[in-house]
């Protein structure tokens, strides 16, 4: 290469942009984002955010507790809003949960 040549591949990209609108602190998800966090070497816990506002997300997490036998609580979280969590690893249950009771699409 040259001392001219520059490359132009890196290019600043915000990956999780097109997740959000909106400006400031509070940010409006348009995906519903399902984590996983671990708490030590074999808990952790599950956290569901981006569920409609209008939603009843306590309903929706008593349903969760009981279908999946763990205990869970509605969140409020400064940058997420209310946040559903959940102790244990349940990520392809509640996926189906989502989409069996039309809660969420399944792109979504």
């Amino acid at each position: 290469m040259d001392e001219g040549e520059v490359i132009s591949n890196f290019q600043t990209k915000d990956a999780f942009a097109d997740a959000y609108t909106g400006s400031g602190s509070q940010f409006q998800v348009d995906k519903v984002h399902i984590r996983l966090h671990q708490r030590s070497r074999r808990k952790c816990s599950l956290t569901i955010t981006g569920l409609a506002e209008d939603l009843d997300l306590k309903r929706i997490c008593k349903a969760l507790k009981k279908n999946f036998k763990c205990n869970g609580a509605v969140v409020k979280d400064d940058e997420y809003g209310e946040v559903i969590m959940l102790q244990g690893d349940h990520r392809q249950k509640v996926v189906q949960f989502l989409t069996d009771q039309e809660i969420v699409d399944k792109e979504l």
